[in-house]
């Protein structure tokens, strides 16, 4: 009886141990974007931090330029490309 029990509490610790890691890696993964939103965010209307903070803090930005580029480059943009076409700003 004591083995299962300890076998019981070992699973769940792991579990929960697991389930706390994922959440970690979900927090970070959304921390990232508003960093990257607070940086880039002058590109759609949000006011930006002073320029002197931005030029500092972008070289920890570099994964995150890349998968933004990624995304724009992968992403048929119909709407904006019409956009373009009518030069709407």
């Amino acid at each position: 009886m004591f083995e299962s029990l300890k076998a019981f509490l070992k699973g769940f610790f792991s579990s929960f141990k697991d389930q706390s890691t994922d959440y970690i890696e979900f927090e970070e993964r959304e921390l990232e974007n508003v960093f990257a939103l607070v940086l880039m965010g002058s590109f759609i209307g949000i006011p930006s931090p002073p320029t002197t903070l931005v030029m500092r803090i972008m070289p920890h930005m570099v994964r995150e330029i890349y998968v933004m580029q990624r995304r724009a480059a992968d992403m048929d943009d119909i709407f904006g490309e019409i956009a373009g076409m009518f030069d709407i700003t």
